[in-house]
């Protein structure tokens, strides 16, 4: 079954036989431009933010979303009088365009940094203000970081415009706006969190002694969960919760809201010195600070309604938060629990890609299938808690959307108890929270026979994760300077892709962490690679409308003795490199591999990935998936 049984919509198909119901984004953003008429504002910009500046957001701070319409991740609103614009990167750009068609809302592509962007937007927007007055951008500083509203506020004095910070823009206007979050607070305990609360407090206290502070606020919420070893479920996907921490070099207090610590749980914690106070106490904290007090604040890390609070007679230090360094360099015993939660992953998905194989052409699977039965396996596994992000499950042309999501209204169909609906590639991007680590893994799978183009493009993309995974690297090479190894055999025959190669994860925390990056980012001395960061290894090529490939592995930072064994101190052989150890266990697919394309010891690589693929896994396998997993990992021969 071919062209008669091609991807199916499901509420595309029913569109055609009903009219739609009217979209709700005229009417929220009419009733937006009232209250900015009744301000004086000639503009207003909704970021994806909350106070904690997080990636994942509790629905109380969807602004975006539910006045756009559009729900990618990542992404800013910017509304003026007369006309209103979504600002989002490569990754989103065709969800975009079908998520705001007919809405009234425009797309802007960013293919550079975001804020000249807005500025010559909004520019085009001045001749609705008075000429006789500054243009007035509104912005909730509580949810906007510092230092992009720095640089929002220096660029925008260039242009005449003003910025008004104090106020929630969407007070008033949004009927029904959800309530935070309630889920209580819970310890990440022994085995998993070997390092006690009290020893990175002091870790802590001496990285501000270092720096001179006397007090340090800590508003992420993984650098939060981190340092007290607590962990939520405010934010879907990460296990954190909403709070804030003041630490002095004599106590701390740890700012949540009441009735999500209980009270054994706050006793252990004024054991080592935390005091809880209530949420909405955070600014009042903060203005409370003493004078001649110095606090160090992470401009990154921190929103810009904060660093308003902080007292004038307080001297300010500004400094990449300690935590956020200490906790990307995990601990050999935190690595050897993750080794033991990437078993445990590679032992679902052995599991149902074996279902997946055998069920296809025989059962009804779509992309909402995928999602179902792949999170269902991994639900099963000792220490699960949680997805680590919403699976990516896409069939041909939405495997080409980096971070498409399928809905049960728009999905594709990829098999029926009749056959296939269609050849080509199903790429999964999937990952899960077990309380000893997080993973995060892409593979690449043929529906068919695949095609010479595609064998072609996932050969390439395999290079680029093999080449990457093989360097061998200076400890405290930055991260960014990494990033060409892995594009490089795209390069070379004029291909690339628009994302990063690789991001930081962290330990039962978020799947995005940093401070390091493998992309085309600016490097800063933050992003020295050290022993013991996990990183993603991710390259990919995407062709609109016909497929996608990403192929994606985690790594660990190992420590070499040397760059050459036995090497002489004083020789230009000696020093302290890092190799990356591959965390993720899973069989990369050989079907969809151009030999030609591959040298022998690319070969001699992927077989011994795959010889530790298969000793790691089969004694947690048997019957159909163990089979499945024996006949993905043979070794590939010219």
């Amino acid at each position: 079954m071919r062209a008669s049984q091609r991807r199916l919509h499901a509420v595309n198909a029913s569109a055609a036989a009903s009219s739609p119901a009217p979209s709700p984004v005229s009417a929220r953003l009419q009733a937006l431009r009232q209250r900015m008429a009744n301000k004086g504002w000639q503009a207003v910009l909704i970021p994806s933010s909350d106070p904690h500046l997080s990636e994942y957001l509790p629905d109380r701070w969807q602004g975006r979303v539910w006045l756009s319409g559009f729900t990618g991740s990542s992404g800013t609103l910017l509304v003026s009088a007369a006309q209103a614009a979504v600002f989002t990167d490569s990754r989103y750009w065709e969800q975009a365009e079908v998520e705001l068609a007919g809405s009234g809302v425009d797309l802007v592509k960013l293919d550079g940094p975001a804020v000249p962007a807005y500025v010559q937007w909004l520019a085009a927007q001045a001749g609705l203000a008075s000429p006789a007055a500054a243009s007035t951008l509104a912005i909730d500083g509580t949810v906007m970081g510092l230092a992009q509203t720095q640089l929002l506020q220096d660029a925008l004095k260039i242009k005449g415009w003003q910025l008004h910070t104090n106020e929630d823009v969407l007070d008033g206007i949004w009927p029904d706006r959800p309530a935070l979050p309630a889920a209580a607070v819970f310890e990440h305990a022994l085995p998993y969190a070997a390092t006690p609360r009290a020893d990175k407090l002091a870790a802590l206290r001496q990285a501000m002694k270092d720096k001179g502070a006397t007090h340090h606020w800590i508003a992420t919420l993984d650098d939060l969960a981190w340092v007290l070893n607590l962990r939520g479920a405010d934010v879907e996907y990460n296990p954190v919760f909403l709070g804030h921490a003041l630490i002095s070099l004599d106590d701390a207090a740890l700012v949540v809201a009441e009735g999500k610590i209980d009270t054994a749980l706050q006793a252990r914690l004024s054991a080592d010195g935390v005091a809880v106070r209530p949420y909405d106490q955070a600014l009042s904290a903060m203005k409370a600070l003493p004078d001649g007090s110095t606090l160090l604040i992470d401009p990154k890390r921190i929103t810009w309604g904060l660093r308003e609070a902080v007292p004038a007679g307080v001297k300010l230090v500004e400094a990449i938060n300690p935590t956020t360094l200490a906790k990307s360099r995990k601990t050999p015993e935190e690595a050897s629990f993750i080794r033991e939660a990437m078993e445990h992953d590679g032992a679902a998905m052995c599991t149902f890609y074996a279902w997946l194989e055998q069920a296809l052409g025989h059962e009804h699977i779509s992309e909402l299938t995928i999602d179902e039965r792949l999170s269902a396996e991994r639900a099963k596994q000792p220490g699960y808690v949680s997805l680590s992000f919403p699976t990516i499950a896409g069939f041909n042309a939405n495997g080409a959307q980096p971070h498409y999501r399928a809905t049960a209204e728009s999905h594709a169909m990829i098999s029926t108890p009749q056959g296939l609906c269609e050849e080509g590639l199903l790429l999964i991007d999937s990952g899960a929270q077990y309380v000893g680590g997080t993973t995060d893994i892409t593979r690449v799978w043929p529906i068919g026979t695949p095609s010479a183009a595609q064998k072609r493009d996932y050969t390439l993309v395999l290079k680029g994760t093999m080449g990457l995974s093989r360097t061998r690297f200076p400890r405290g090479t930055l991260a960014p300077m990494l990033d060409a190894m892995a594009r490089a055999p795209l390069w070379e025959h004029g291909m690339d892709f628009g994302h990063g190669t690789g991001h930081g994860v962290g330990y039962f925390l978020n799947v995005h962490e940093g401070p390091q990056s493998i992309s085309k980012a600016v490097p800063d001395a933050n992003m020295a690679m050290q022993p013991g960061m996990i990183t993603s290894i991710e390259p990919a090529l995407y062709r609109p409308k016909q497929w996608g490939i990403r192929i994606e592995n985690l790594v660990l930072n190992v420590l070499l003795e040397s760059a050459v064994p036995d090497a002489a101190p004083g020789t230009p052989e000696y020093g302290e490199y890092l190799a990356f150890e591959t965390l993720t266990l899973c069989p990369i697919d050989t079907r969809c591999i151009d030999l030609s394309l591959m040298r022998d010891d690319e070969i001699a690589w992927l077989n011994g990935y795959h010889a530790e693929v298969r000793r790691r896994l089969s004694p947690l396998l048997k019957d159909d998936p163990l089979a499945w997993l024996m006949q993905r990992t043979e070794a590939l021969t010219r």
